[in-house]
């Protein structure tokens, strides 16, 4: 039987009870739903036993046993303990989403906000295929429980990071609706501080999160200190400049005071030379910020290289001899595809 409403994952608290009202369903049962589903890692409305059995059938009936929307398509896991599924919505469109797990036992949810993406990042396979539409609250929520329920009891997600298919600051409010029960003490209680967004680097949306003053870390993807190779690169920093995404920045840390990481990702023979890392060093002078130095991981459809270990122990070098803050973050799931949108492309409907 079709759901009578919108799916659950993208009603908020207080139009999901009054449709259980309107159905003379308890007003309680809202929070029996959420621990469930939070809490439980359950999902199905005839699995919560806590709730009386005609309560279940009037939920089946209104939402669909299921609370999910999208099917699971695939699923794989690396040697490195990473894990990616791939999600299929009811229009056929699909999207991918990561688990990372590291020795520090941090347990990552690398969730994406649209299907396709419409920046066209010469090295990133997410927009191949171009734009195609937003994800709403439910989509980018389901992304964040699914990779959870992965995880064993007692773990739970302890970071998130949207750097997945598209960007996030062009679908600001849905992503900001589903971070706002995954941070919430009743949902997965994700601490504020542990959720980075990351941009392509759109001033307007930076200017549009420091607004809203957000609890949330900022990522900007940078991957060149001038505008010349950026442009190569990120053909949207043609629309404004390395100095205009950079003033942006500027203005949330002083709103907010969050340090701010610039992504640079590493490629062979475009962005990794010696004076690459000094021209860099200079363009973030005096700024409070950390770099992410990324190996780039290699797209078969794409021309791009990886740089030889060499290069990227040089390049962060001259970084770190300038004052700069560095961190390499060592690509996980190779043998996985985990690269933003391969595997979305390599399970492709004819």
């Amino acid at each position: 039987m079709p759901a009578a409403h919108a799916p659950f994952l993208d009603l908020p608290t207080e139009e999901f009870r009054e449709i259980l009202r309107e159905n003379r369903i308890p007003g309680y049962r809202a929070g029996q739903v959420r621990r469930w589903v939070f809490a439980r890692k359950t999902f199905a409305f005839d699995e919560m036993t806590d709730i009386s059995k005609s309560d279940r059938a009037k939920l089946s009936g209104l939402f669909g046993n299921t609370l999910f929307s999208g099917k699971l398509v695939t699923q794989t896991g690396s040697e490195d303990g990473t894990q990616k599924i791939l999600l299929e919505w009811p229009d056929r469109h699909r999207v991918e989403s990561v688990l990372l797990r590291d020795d520090r036992g941090h347990r990552t949810g690398c969730i994406s906000t649209q299907v396709g993406c419409a920046m066209g990042c010469r090295f990133c396979a997410s927009g191949l295929d171009g734009f195609v539409r937003n994800l709403s609250r439910g989509e980018i929520l389901e992304q964040i429980l699914r990779l959870n329920a992965l995880l064993p009891d007692p773990q739970r997600l302890t970071h998130l990071v949207i750097m997945g298919t598209g960007e996030p600051t062009l679908n600001l409010d849905a992503l900001l609706a589903a971070l706002a029960e995954a941070t919430a003490a009743d949902g997965l209680d994700i601490g504020n501080r542990r959720v980075t967004i990351s941009t392509v680097g759109i001033p307007a949306g930076i200017d549009k999160m420091t607004a809203a003053d957000l609890p949330y870390k900022l990522a900007v993807s940078l991957h060149a200190a001038d505008d010349a190779t950026r442009n190569k690169i990120i053909p949207q920093n043609q629309h404004c400049g390395i100095r205009a995404v950079l003033a942006a920045a500027d203005r949330y840390f002083a709103q907010t005071g969050r340090r701010v990481t610039f992504e640079y990702i590493l490629i062979a023979g475009v962005n990794d030379s010696g004076a690459d890392a000094l021209r860099l060093a200079k363009l973030l002078d005096r700024k409070t910020a950390i770099v992410n130095v990324i190996p780039y991981n290699p797209v078969p459809e794409l021309e791009w290289k990886s740089p030889a270990p060499r290069a990227v122990e040089s390049f962060v070098r001259a970084l770190t001899q300038a004052g700069i803050q560095v961190k390499v973050r060592f690509r996980k799931g190779d043998d996985i595809n985990a690269a933003c949108g391969q595997l979305r492309r390599s399970y492709r409907i004819s």
